[in-house]
């Protein structure tokens, strides 16, 4: 996987460790929190490498407490790190038009500025350690209810026998118009449910907000409910498609109900 970057001047090492030890920035992006940890402490990892005043810049969506415990570790032995989860997708990420969320110190995100930079057209600083992970489940929570809204008017509609692309054409012209709508709109019209934003991803990142929200003692309904349906859309064997899928779910749950076909 990593041949077409050494093709392209990057050097290959076997290790984290390894590739942390000539390094003055870290960057790690992986799926979930125990990846962190075991990229940063576990054998072979960045902290067996990394000098004192090395920056780890984590982009990947995980656990906010995780994040200040690994944050507090590092920083034991001189190592300081940004929690830098991003928004934007796919086509944000290869237009290098992130939005970057950053939590850690203020000074430390300055030095990290140039890099990130290379890679979003926004970056802004909400905090401390773990304050990047608390936002980005806020956007995520955002998002994701929004995806919902748009599949419960998707099918609303179809069942009342009204055409969702004309829906959609409605509904963009108006104060329902949005990038969510705009983007997982169309492909619910069309049930067109190809990979966008892969479902499972979103499930794990509900999954963070909901301990978070349980954590904390909070009642978020909405976010409750999303939770349940995307845990539905995996249960069914979705999960690596797009989280448009969620259309799928509410289809299953109100079968032979209404007037209009779902097909397309």
């Amino acid at each position: 996987a990593a041949q077409p970057l050494v093709e392209r001047g990057a050097r290959w090492v076997a290790t984290p460790a390894e590739a942390a030890r000539e390094a003055e920035f870290v960057c790690t992006n992986v799926t979930a929190t125990e990846d962190v940890e075991q990229v940063l402490f576990g054998q072979n990892g960045v902290v067996s490498g990394a000098a004192a005043g090395t920056v780890v810049i984590d982009f990947s969506t995980i656990s906010a407490v995780a994040t200040r415990e690994f944050a507090r570790r590092l920083a034991e032995r001189g190592v300081e790190m940004l929690d830098c989860p991003v928004s934007g997708g796919t086509m944000g990420a290869q237009g290098a038009s992130l939005s970057i969320i950053v939590g850690g110190n203020a000074e430390v995100l300055e030095r990290a500025r140039p890099l990130l930079e290379k890679l979003g057209k926004t970056i802004t600083h909400i905090g401390g350690n773990g304050a990047g992970q608390v936002v980005k489940a806020c956007n995520q929570i955002v998002q994701v209810v929004n995806i919902q809204g748009i599949a419960e008017a998707t099918l609303f509609a179809r069942r009342n026998g009204v055409d969702p692309h004309k829906m959609l054409a409605a509904l963009q012209a108006g104060l329902a118009g949005s990038r969510m709508l705009d983007m997982m709109g169309p492909k619910m019209a069309a049930r067109d449910f190809a990979a966008g934003i892969e479902a499972r991803l979103h499930q794990k990142d509900f999954g963070l907000a909901v301990a978070m929200t349980q954590a904390l003692g909070l009642s978020l309904p909405a976010t409750a409910v999303v939770s349940q349906q995307l845990n539905a859309l995996v249960g069914n064997g979705w999960g690596k498609d797009d989280t448009s899928s969620l259309l799928r779910v509410l289809e299953g749950a109100n079968r032979g109900q209404g007037e209009g076909a779902d097909e397309a």
